[in-house]
């Protein structure tokens, strides 16, 4: 199949997983080098990102919400956090700080202490190039049981700031017409939580046997 082309080192292919039936579990959970889009669940629009800088605070590239369930600009890849390499299957933990890389662009989800342009709260971008950014960059994912599971809502906390990735509604007009803006907020609401939707998910790492006994014939 055709691959979508992202930025440097992020080409994506897209292609079929095809695994056995007893993986169905383990595929619940989500893990890293998956390409996921994700849901804010409360105003049903997916993160998105595409190469529009905002025009006030920080001048990054711009990132919201969009309702479209076939966006090509919706697709993130989840990594490490900065300076980290998060091996492809490991599964992510709650509580753990992971990047989202813009799979079109090549830049990571980010926020930092400039104000968002419609509703006031904090302002989120995508920065960064091929991948690498900064300590801003990091999100720690906050989940309910061991480890992060597909099927549940969960919060992204900014981990240099503690900011909630939300989404309160205001829409953008010209060039990014009816697109919600995403901000951070100081506190937890229904306005932060979000959802693994459409993807490539990666199959769980097989952790290492330690039992290696054998019987005797």
């Amino acid at each position: 199949m055709k691959p979508q082309e992202g930025a440097g080192s992020l080409l994506l292919f897209v292609t079929p997983l095809l695994l056995p039936l007893g993986f169905a579990s383990e595929l619940s959970t989500v893990t890293c080098g998956s390409v996921i889009k994700l849901l804010n669940t409360k105003h049903n629009v997916r993160l998105h990102s595409h190469d529009v800088r905002y025009g006030s605070g920080s001048g990054q590239q711009s990132v919201t919400g969009v309702t479209s369930v076939d966006d090509g600009n919706s697709y993130w890849r989840i990594r490490g956090k900065t300076s980290t390499v998060c091996m492809r299957g490991t599964l992510i933990k709650c509580g753990q700080s992971i990047r989202l890389t813009h799979i079109n662009t090549g830049r990571n989800l980010h926020s930092h202490h400039f104000t968002s342009p419609l509703s006031g709260n904090q302002e989120v971008s995508a920065f960064g190039d091929d991948g690498e950014g900064d300590i801003l960059d990091d999100w720690t994912v906050l989940c309910s049981g061991e480890y992060w599971q597909r099927d549940e809502e969960v919060r992204f906390k900014h981990t240099s700031t503690s900011v909630l990735l939300s989404v309160t509604g205001e829409q953008y007009g010209r060039p990014i017409n009816g697109q919600r803006e995403v901000h951070g907020m100081t506190y937890s609401n229904q306005h932060n939580y979000w959802k693994v939707m459409e993807g490539i998910f990666m199959k769980p790492s097989e952790p290492p046997r330690t039992d290696f006994s054998h019987s005797e014939l």
